[in-house]
């Protein structure tokens, strides 16, 4: 006996949360590592434009050749480590969002092939475990704008910083932090709990 194109949107829209939850997880352990290394980039730019501003001729360190230039190519090595490891965490970013658009692209694909076979009743309707269908499409389509644009935001700061722009290097933890939206994600763990009775009727 076939399903009902309401129970089909319904097990589309149980999957779309599970990935949803699954990923917010994800997205704020990946974050919340981001932190230190953003820290420390803004720490290792103010040695080096420190550095760069002293005369070590004028110092004990002046018996030294060629001090300067080594401790710079060791700062910029350390800079160069650093900006490769937050590039792996925006990758792991960037499959939170993927795996979260996918599902997207899905449960609308889904709703569109059985828009004809569905009523404005049953679309909009809602129950004492489960919101309606178009409250959780809306719910879903939010996050998923919500963590592309982040991802966005983010990667559009760390493609810009380079060693030679040390004053931006070193305000770029702050301008990462800028990006938090505690609110945002407080919105998406609300929504998980509206659907929680409905992730488990299943």
């Amino acid at each position: 006996m076939s399903q009902q194109p309401s129970s089909l949107l319904h097990q589309e829209l149980r999957k779309c949360f599970r990935v949803l939850e699954a990923n917010q997880n994800i997205w704020k352990s990946v974050l919340a590592e981001c932190t230190p290394l953003m820290s420390s980039l803004g720490n290792l730019a103010e040695q080096l434009r420190a550095l760069k501003n002293v005369e070590l001729v004028n110092t004990p360190l002046a018996q030294f050749p060629d001090l300067k230039e080594r401790l710079q190519y060791k700062l910029i090595q350390a800079i160069d480590t650093v900006l490769g490891k937050l590039s792996e965490k925006m990758y792991a970013l960037q499959l939170v969002r993927d795996s979260i658009s996918k599902q997207l692209l899905a449960v609308v694909q889904q709703y569109e092939q059985k828009a004809d076979s569905l009523d404005i009743h049953s679309c909009t309707t809602r129950s004492a475990i489960s919101p309606s269908v178009a409250d959780m499409l809306e719910w879903f389509q939010d996050a998923e704008r919500y963590y592309r644009v982040q991802y966005i935001q983010r990667k559009n700061l760390l493609q810009i910083l380079k060693p030679d722009e040390l004053v931006f290097m070193e305000t770029a933890p702050k301008r990462w932090a800028t990006l938090d939206s505690p609110r945002g994600e407080e919105n998406i763990s609300d929504v998980l709990h509206q659907v929680s009775f409905f992730m488990s009727s299943d």
